[in-house]
């Protein structure tokens, strides 16, 4: 069985190691450490999922998300949003199919993640 892809753009190294541990069993990943690098990596592929830092260095979530949802190829791709911003947060809710708010819990984010990929 293939794994569906989940990407996950978080600069915070033990945060993007943590949702890493989270997903691994059930999806095969690939992290991006800045909005930039994940705006490269989002040329070349198409993932089913991608868990989503707002404050990035490079280009920001913000920029990220408004890439996705403008683009035909990733018009599947679900986005989840992870921040410690809630106000930032809610602005982008329309474009989001679900927002987290900082810290997150490894189990919420697995089973949603589950949810969605179906």
């Amino acid at each position: 069985m293939i794994k569906p892809l989940v990407l996950i753009v978080e600069d915070d190294p033990k945060l993007s190691d943590i949702i890493s541990l989270t997903l691994q069993a059930d999806f095969e990943l690939e992290t991006c450490m800045d909005g930039d690098t994940a705006l490269e990596r989002l040329k070349n592929i198409a993932p089913q999922i991608i868990v989503l830092d707002l404050n990035l260095p490079g280009a920001s979530g913000a920029a990220l998300l408004a890439h996705i949802r403008a683009d035909e190829r990733l018009a599947g791709t679900r986005v989840i949003l992870a921040t410690a911003d809630g106000r930032q947060a809610e602005t982008l809710t329309d474009n989001a199919d679900i927002v987290l708010l900082k810290p997150v819990s490894p189990t919420q984010l697995r089973e949603l993640a589950l949810r969605i990929s179906r």
